[in-house]
């Protein structure tokens, strides 16, 4: 008789579990705005009325926990990046993209740390949350080079791992709100395209 090699569905999370997983991400979203990402699982448990154990039956570890908490946010800025494909111009489409994404890691101190170290394992739990980031960055990227209004050698890694960094510059500095802003603006008037640069001709000998 023949095996089924097909994959057995994952059984539905029962009533009591679900409210348990419901009340963890909603302790968790209101400790990480208040204390930042590194606020205590612990406590986190203790608030959502369970034990830790349940915590890491529910997230393995914090960075799980994390990347269940960005999944909102992470879904509106994939929205967003398939709403800016057409915009008009596409070089301010992806600033304005990147400025989406610095807004959000604001919102919780220690994110834009951990997805800079995201970005280099493809272990953590929080690439789930990087990938899909790095593939929408990628199109309109792809997009604003083709236009010939960003420059080709500006990779869409260096613009991801700019954006973390500017963001976590503002993190530091929250007395000067407008600090991300300028640094992005300042920092991509580097990434812009110029026609009249070209290889430059070596002087004639004896010129």
């Amino acid at each position: 008789m023949a095996i089924s090699t097909a994959p057995t569905p994952a059984r539905p999370m029962r009533a009591d579990a679900r409210r348990n997983h419901d009340r963890l991400l909603s302790e968790a979203r209101t400790s990480f705005a208040a204390q930042g990402t590194d606020a205590s699982l612990e406590d986190i448990a203790r608030k959502a009325g369970v034990g830790i154990g349940t915590l890491y039956r529910h997230f393995p570890n914090r960075q799980a926990l994390m990347n269940a908490v960005f999944q909102e946010a992470l879904s509106a800025l994939l929205d967003r990046s398939r709403e800016l494909a057409h915009a008009g111009r596409p070089c301010t489409a992806l600033v304005e993209w990147l400025g989406a994404i610095i807004t959000h890691a604001g919102e919780y101190r220690g994110l834009a740390q951990a997805l800079m170290s995201a970005s280099g394992d493809e272990t953590s739990a929080l690439t789930s949350c990087h990938v899909p980031l790095r593939q929408a960055g990628a199109q309109l990227l792809a997009r604003a080079q083709s236009s010939g209004s960003v420059r080709a050698d500006v990779s869409i890694d260096d613009l991801l791992q700019l954006t973390n960094a500017i963001a976590l510059a503002a993190e530091q500095t929250p007395a000067d709100p407008a600090l991300a802003d300028r640094l992005l603006r300042l920092t991509l008037r580097g990434l812009k395209a110029d026609p009249a640069d070209g290889p430059q001709l070596s002087p004639p000998p004896g010129g």
